[in-house]
């Protein structure tokens, strides 16, 4: 019974004497690490360091790679027509000013949601008056469903107002005009010119911006950069219907997270150094 003082010996002993020592000899075998790291680092590549599935090295290797060939460019877009010859934009619509309020809803939605809600709009509402005549608080509750909705609505009124003020109720027929408009930005601007008036304009969304970046057919940092680089390489030829292709290509083909390279129309030609077929 009056053993009991041996435990209570032990408990400090080992305890406590161990973790300075543990924690002085740390920084010496971290820094002994870290530099025998930091020596074969010199000798390992930047790719291999940073791995298979990183970012940074497919990048690297896309930049690096070759732009398409003159030949390689016609190649691809002669297989997009001959495999739908009439793309169509999937945003309903009736006539040019329906056209650019369903674009301008569209921004941060899907065409499908914005379909959903403007078939019942526009059986109402298929002009700026009509539209103006409705007031805020009805197209509000028309795209409710629609994301940003209640800044959506007021754009649309918006827009509708300046259409009739500036434009004698039709829609305008030049980019800087369209990009005047409330809620209307580059990408919208393009696509009313090509869907509505057939200009050549390259509309860049997610889809467009991806599959330009991805493949290597005309990289760029941002949405503008991958625009003017696809209308400088598109033949003339194509560049009606080449937005179509390239959205529709990245909506159902070249999607952002497990792409379909196994159906890919392009895959022989495609740049990406990640491609699974």
């Amino acid at each position: 019974m009056a053993k009991i003082t041996r435990p209570q010996r032990a408990k400090p002993a080992p305890v406590r004497k161990p973790s300075p020592k543990a924690v002085k000899a740390a920084p010496g075998t971290a820094s002994k690490s870290a530099s025998k790291t930091a020596k074969k680092a010199g000798k390992i590549s930047p790719a291999a360091k940073a791995g298979a599935g990183s970012v940074k090295p497919v990048k690297t290797g896309l930049k690096a790679t070759k732009p398409w060939t003159p030949a390689e460019i016609r190649e691809a877009f002669s297989r997009f027509a001959a495999s739908n010859p009439e793309p169509k934009g999937e945003l309903e619509h009736v006539n040019p000013y329906t056209l650019l309020v369903a674009v301008v809803l569209s921004a941060q939605a899907t065409d499908a949601g914005v379909n959903k809600a403007t078939r019942p709009l526009f059986a109402v509402a298929d002009t700026p008056q009509k539209m103006l005549a409705l007031g805020e608080d009805a197209v509000r509750e028309y795209i409710k469903t629609v994301g940003l909705f209640r800044t959506k609505a007021k754009n649309v009124i918006a827009l509708s107002q300046k259409l009739i003020t500036d434009f004698g109720g039709e829609v305008p027929r030049t980019r800087a005009e369209l990009e005047s408009l409330p809620g209307a930005g580059r990408k919208t601007a393009n696509v009313v010119l090509n869907m509505a008036f057939g200009e050549h304009t390259m509309a860049v969304d997610t889809h467009v911006f991806r599959v330009g970046n991805r493949t290597g057919l005309a990289p760029g940092k941002t949405p503008l950069e991958v625009e003017l680089g696809l209308e400088k390489v598109i033949p003339a030829e194509f560049m009606l219907h080449a937005h179509h292709w390239l959205i529709l290509h990245g909506r159902y083909t070249c999607l952002a997270r497990k792409p379909r390279c196994e159906l890919c129309l392009i895959k022989d030609l495609c740049r990406w150094p990640e491609k699974t077929a």
